[in-house]
This record gives C-alpha cells, sequence and structure tokens, in this order.
C-alpha cells in the first residue's frame, strides 16, 4: 500500500466529531493504532504524541490514535491524559483491516487477536507515504516528527 492512495474511510471519533479520511486532503496525517486505552505502552505512546502535538500542527499535520475500545473508554483517556488531538474507534475493524494491523499476539502464554502498534503517514494528497509496525512506544512520537520534517 506504500505509496499508494488511502482509500476513503469513516470511524466515529472523540469529540462527539466524526471522522472521515477525505475531509483531510491538504493536510499530512499521522494515524497511529495502538492495542488499549490508558495501558502503560498506549498511555506512553499517546502521551509524547501530545508533547509533540504543537510541533506536528506547525507542520500541517494532525494526529489521530485509533484503537478498537469504546468512545466512552477513548473520552476517559484523551481526558486523563489531555491529548489535543482525537482518538477514533475502531470497534469494528474497518480502519485495521485496511491497513493490516490486526495480528495474532502471545499474551501470557495464549494466543489472542489484536492490534500491532503500528504509524502511519499519509501525506496532503491522500497517499500512504511511510509505515512504520512493530512500534516501541517510547520515542515513537519524535521519530516520526523527525519523518514529517523531512518531507
Amino acid at each position: 500500500m506504500l505509496n499508494l492512495p488511502v482509500p476513503d474511510f469513516q470511524l466515529a471519533a472523540t469529540s462527539g466529531k466524526q471522522f472521515q479520511l477525505s475531509d483531510y486532503f491538504g493536510k499530512n496525517l499521522v494515524i497511529y493504532f495502538y492495542p488499549k486505552d490508558a495501558t502503560p505502552g498506549c498511555t506512553t505512546q499517546g502521551v509524547q504524541f501530545r508533547d509533540l502535538y504543537t510541533q506536528f500542527k506547525n507542520l500541517d499535520t494532525e494526529i489521530f490514535g485509533i484503537s478498537r475500545d469504546s468512545l466512552k473508554s477513548h473520552e476517559n483517556f484523551k481526558a486523563k491524559f489531555g491529548f489535543q488531538f482525537e482518538l477514533l474507534s475502531d470497534h469494528e475493524e474497518v480502519a485495521c483491516t485496511l491497513f493490516n494491523v490486526i495480528k495474532m499476539k502471545n499474551m501470557y502464554g495464549k494466543q489472542v487477536r489484536g492490534i500491532e502498534r503500528s504509524t502511519y503517514v499519509i501525506d496532503k494528497n491522500g497517499i500512504l507515504i511511510k509505515e512504520w509496525r512493530g512500534v516501541k512506544a517510547d520515542g515513537h512520537a519524535a521519530e516520526v516528527l523527525a519523518f514529517i520534517q523531512s518531507i
């Protein structure tokens, strides 16, 4: 999918909003998938995107976090850590399927289906220009920012 247009999709977002990919043409987008609200790695990742948010905005870039959690869970997570960006609820796995981020993972010795921590950059024309898979949460937001600064 790299260097190809991302098909338009729609998801429910925090703050009572509806996300539609095509509404963001003309801006760079960082879309990051994470396994679960308020868990240690997901909190680290979200907080680091939060702390760099102004720098992303200054580069005409919007950030969206996606997991399968409910909007209520997302609203609590967003409020608790002061995220300025919206979180998208993908309980039906629309975007997860589109980006192929659902993987079998080992959790406490059992195989479970879950989201592989992944990040995507979509350019102002809706083209997927960068992807990271199997992301380590700590330090990743700075790596994404460095990439955005380079384009």
